[in-house]
């Protein structure tokens, strides 16, 4: 794999705001900053500062020249410039890649941790083509009756699995971790062959040095019996001065936000779920042991969904182990 590199898009909005902080540093306003370099598009600027165009280095150089930056810092974002409009050389990472899996895999690049809830479904990072497969033929299924039907099925499922190798990346993997709820293996996630080769995979990742999953019973009480709402993504990312940014999955549209109120209401929320849910050795037996139920004689009409009874959990602060759910 190459280095991890930030997102062309990531890059942008880090430029955005640089010259937005280097422009209220000058006392300028949009408009005098239009009208002293003699751009004709008065939103020109604002799509720049907001991160929503590719960016040209000779009009960042323009805009840098007038707000009077410094040598180290005009090559700083002059660089990062150049970084944001390479969208072409940022997709050879990947041998194939949809608008859908774009906007997570633009998040996911350069990050140096993640931190993942979904109460439905395996998170994609996670998921193997067959049980991929199943969730994007029935979505495409949905979309086709809906009158967008997007793209192949297949294309969908290969890119999906192009943003896997960010897991075992050398050697700057991040530091990855998923909630995942009990009732996501369940028989209605898919057939039994299907449902344990996710089994074998995520017992394979689950051994991974930067990989940490956690099972959440489904019986098991939350902080004050909290429920969580949404799926969601933190990203945290490896230059400390691209924002942290939060993504709400809502099935059919995806928000994305970098707003702090929200990040930490969703990073509390992340650490009550852990809170609750089994430890990372827990969580591997308990996988072990489903996916040994699930290769028995009996596993396609008994135990599609794993075990039927909550295993062990160990108690905080005592040597004891308790059933409690």
């Amino acid at each position: 794999m190459r280095p991890a590199v930030p997102s062309p898009i990531l890059r942008r909005r880090r430029l955005g705001t640089e010259l937005r902080r280097l422009r209220e540093l000058a006392g300028l306003t949009g408009d005098q900053v239009i009208e002293r370099i003699g751009w004709a598009s008065a939103s020109k600027l604002s799509r720049l500062e907001n991160g929503r165009s590719r960016p040209d280095p000779v009009d960042v150089r323009d805009l840098l020249a007038l707000y009077g930056a410094d040598d180290e810092l005009r090559e700083e974002l002059l660089s990062i410039t150049r970084e944001a409009g390479d969208m072409r050389g940022w997709l050879r990472n990947f041998p194939v890649m949809t608008q859908q899996q774009r906007g997570f895999a633009e998040l996911e690049a350069g990050c140096a941790e993640i931190s993942e809830y979904n109460p439905v479904l395996i998170p994609g990072l996670l998921q193997t083509p067959g049980y991929a497969r199943y969730r994007i033929v029935s979505a495409y299924q949905v979309a086709v009756q809906a009158g967008d039907p997007g793209e192949d099925p297949e294309t969908e499922v290969r890119a999906r699995q192009a943003r896997q190798s960010l897991l075992t990346r050398s050697p700057d993997a991040p530091r990855y971790t998923a909630v995942l709820e009990e009732g996501v293996l369940g028989r209605r996630a898919g057939p039994p062959g299907v449902l344990r080769e996710q089994l074998v995979q995520l017992c394979e990742l689950a051994r991974l040095p930067n990989v940490t999953l956690r099972l959440l019973l489904r019986d098991t009480r939350i902080a004050d019996w909290y429920l969580p709402p949404t799926a969601f993504s933190i990203y945290r990312f490896a230059d400390p001065l691209d924002p942290e940014t939060l993504a709400i999955e809502g099935g059919f549209t995806d928000v994305m936000s970098t707003e702090a109120k929200a990040l930490n209401s969703y990073k509390v929320a992340f650490e009550w779920l852990c809170s609750a849910a089994l430890s990372a050795s827990d969580t591997l037996s308990w996988l072990i042991e489903a996916t040994g139920r699930l290769t028995g004689a009996a596993a396609e009409s008994t135990v599609a969904c794993g075990p039927a009874t909550a295993p062990v959990q160990r108690r905080r602060g005592s040597g004891r182990l308790t059933t409690d759910r």
